[in-house]
């Protein structure tokens, strides 16, 4: 008997380009950047969105969609509200992965290291860039955190903006960014039959390493 919810028969077929050995670049930073520039042409709106998965202390993890905001070879950054379950849980473990899909490429790139806290002037810097709207509603906000109402939510933003009419919005201290130094980054290829093209580089005391993995 078919139960309700049951998606066993739904499938779809991989049929990009091979990822094969002698494409890749040695640095796996600069395959990032060769990947990005191909989302980017593809789907600009979503290329830079990215799962972020944390845990607590005790193990239990925690997942959800951030921007990438700028990454270079001491890692991939984005910002946030330090409050946040991503900033409670990082606060206890600060080891996290990040994985971006780019569907119209059949591309996953995953990416795990440790996290640090960006420079408080980096955070005020971009802080200060962001539209009105956005730093509006990061001050007026504790995130993740409950509220009683979306009325008390948009009163709060209301009387902050009441209280800077000139649009200068203080940086709020508990928001800023976080940075991932990578240990491990993994470029995922889907290929027809499921057959995916599979390649790790690990950090090692003499640089990346690369290998191929089964799909």
């Amino acid at each position: 008997m078919k139960t309700k919810g049951d998606l066993t028969a739904t499938r779809r077929e991989y049929l990009a380009q091979p990822l094969l050995e002698h494409d890749l670049e040695e640095d796996p930073i600069a395959q990032f950047s060769k990947w990005m520039e191909a989302a980017m042409e593809v789907s600009p709106d979503d290329a830079t969105s990215m799962t972020l998965a944390t845990a607590d202390k005790s193990g239990m993890p925690s997942a959800r969609i951030v921007l990438l905001k700028h990454f270079d070879d001491e890692g991939f950054a984005w910002y946030t509200d330090y409050r946040s379950q991503k900033g409670a849980d990082l606060a206890e473990n600060p080891k996290a992965e990040l994985m971006f899909y780019w569907y119209g490429l059949e591309r996953q790139v995953r990416i795990q290291g440790t996290v640090e806290k960006l420079a408080k002037a980096q955070g005020e810097k971009y802080f200060n860039e962001r539209p009105l709207g956005s730093r509006l509603s990061a001050a007026a906000s504790c995130q993740s955190h409950p509220v009683e109402s979306r009325e008390k939510l948009e009163q709060a933003v209301h009387d902050l903006e009441s209280a800077h009419a000139d649009g200068n919005i203080p940086h709020p201290p508990e928001w800023g960014g976080y940075i991932l130094k990578p240990s491990r980054i993994e470029f995922w290829q889907g290929r027809e039959n499921r057959l995916h093209d599979r390649f790790q580089f690990n950090l090692t005391a003499t640089g990346w390493q690369v290998q191929r993995l089964q799909p």
